[in-house]
């Protein structure tokens, strides 16, 4: 994994999934479950002390933890075992309050909800990034006329701006779900054995309480060892990030084409090069990410099936989570800071976008034609005339506007200087400047709101 990692998860993200944190993350839970426990009273400060003052994974043995695991069935156990006997050797006393009323997956559950924490606040900030990109390439590009394609052909003159506001307005929805979901995934799991707190006894609210507040989580109603939907959202929503920028960068792949050429990726000594042809310029910021998209519907398959958990603890379905919702997370990582590595230095060919334009010798411009036309002679004839004379363009490979400025049923409505015009697609991108300005907006007002 470790050699893919600057190919398919090189972010941010990715160290903090790493064995070390995901220690740490379930260290920080037991220590703070020995101070919650301490301030209510159910164990002495000393031993909390003592305690906390072990929780660092430093101290522990990954590999020896893991091949304990494998026979345990989860690794909290051996990692408990393994802090008693640390915490004994400084505290006999102490050794007897470790993880104290909790259950394995309370510990597990929280140390990967306080890794999901960390990888959230990476994931906003690459995402504010991106956003910032985007609007000012938006505004660039705004006037940067190219043809728009639909079933992958040439449809009607778009801007580029507006393909780059597209994807804008995308990232700026999965900004507001990010906010919304994060008071819901980022809860607490504290429930013992059953679900229920009873080794705390009358004790175990103010023990939640008093926990939730050490790790600055919000506290659940109830446990959810077995309802997993908490994990799923986030999931979802490292999906969704993930395939708005897959859909953009197959458009900018698409558009790198030889044949097309209106982009090319950032240009750097050693990117996009062959191993046998030295012309070789390939969208291999696009491939990354398009690679990464790949995987996250199978991700995403693992985290809907592991929503069917069995009664008080799940047999498989927690499990499979464990490795998977990670995954998720750093490749999206990886999604995201490719794309905003693409997008800093991304180079657009403005020249070859109008010359894509002409080549249909003005077909692209047909339908303006049509409707200009149609003022005068209905909406069906004036397709049906235009419709015929695009089809001679083609077969004769003569421009339409000089089809148009000859044709008896057309030259009494519309001059060559109108028809020139109807044909300059410059004149023809609609409401493309005000879509972008109306996004662009939202993105200064959404900006200010996380700031």
């Amino acid at each position: 994994m470790g050699l893919f990692n600057p190919l398919l998860r090189g972010s941010t993200l990715t160290a903090i999934f790493c064995d070390e944190r995901t220690l740490q993350g379930m260290l920080e839970f037991e220590a703070a479950l020995a101070k919650a426990q301490a301030k209510c009273g159910a164990i002495p400060e000393s031993a909390a002390s003592v305690i906390a003052g072990e929780c660092r994974a430093e101290k522990f043995d990954a590999e020896k933890l893991a091949r304990s695991a494998a026979s345990a069935g989860n690794l909290a156990i051996p990692l408990v075992r393994q802090l008693t006997a640390n915490v004994r050797q400084q505290d006999e006393q102490a050794a007897r309050y470790v993880h104290w009323g909790a259950t394995s997956q309370d510990a597990i559950d929280t140390g990967m909800v306080l890794q999901i924490r960390d990888a959230l606040a990476a994931a906003e900030n690459l995402l504010a990034q991106l956003t910032e990109v985007l609007a000012e390439q938006a505004e660039s590009h705004q006037h940067s006329v190219m043809p728009g394609r639909t079933w992958m052909q040439h449809a009607l003159p778009i801007t580029f701006g507006l393909k780059l506001a597209g994807t804008l307005d995308a990232l700026l929805r999965w900004q507001e779900r990010l906010q919304q979901l994060k008071p819901r995934v980022l809860v607490l799991q504290l429930g013992g054995a059953a679900g229920t707190l009873a080794s705390l006894k009358e004790q175990g609210e103010e023990i939640a309480q008093a926990l939730s507040l050490e790790l600055e989580l919000a506290q659940a109603d109830t446990p959810w060892h077995t309802q997993r939907d908490r994990f799923l959202e986030v999931a979802g929503w490292f999906a969704g990030v993930s395939s708005t920028l897959g859909k953009f960068a197959s458009d900018f792949a698409l558009l790198m084409q030889t044949e097309v050429a209106e982009v090319g990726e950032p240009v750097a000594e050693g990117r996009g090069g062959s191993s046998t042809m030295p012309h070789k310029r390939n969208p291999v910021g696009c491939a990354a990410v398009l690679n990464a998209v790949t995987r996250i519907p199978g991700l995403m398959a693992t985290m809907y099936a592991s929503q069917i958990q069995q009664h008080e603890r799940a047999l498989g379905g927690w499990q499979a989570e464990w490795e998977t919702l990670p995954e998720l997370a750093m490749l999206a990582g990886g999604i995201m800071q490719t794309s905003l590595d693409l997008l800093n230095g991304m180079q657009v060919n403005t020249e070859k976008m109008r010359a894509d334009l002409e080549m249909t010798h003005g077909l692209i411009m047909a339908e303006s034609v049509t409707l200009a036309l149609a003022q005068h002679i209905g909406k069906q004839p004036a397709h049906h005339l235009v419709e015929q004379l695009c089809h001679r363009a083609l077969d004769e490979n003569v421009p339409l506007a000089q089809l148009l400025t000859q044709h008896p049923g057309i030259t009494p409505y519309l001059t060559a200087p109108e028809i020139e015009r109807l044909l300059d697609p410059q004149h023809a991108t609609g409401s493309a400047e005000s879509f972008i300005q109306c996004v662009l907006e939202r993105a200064r007002q959404q900006q200010k709101g996380l700031s």
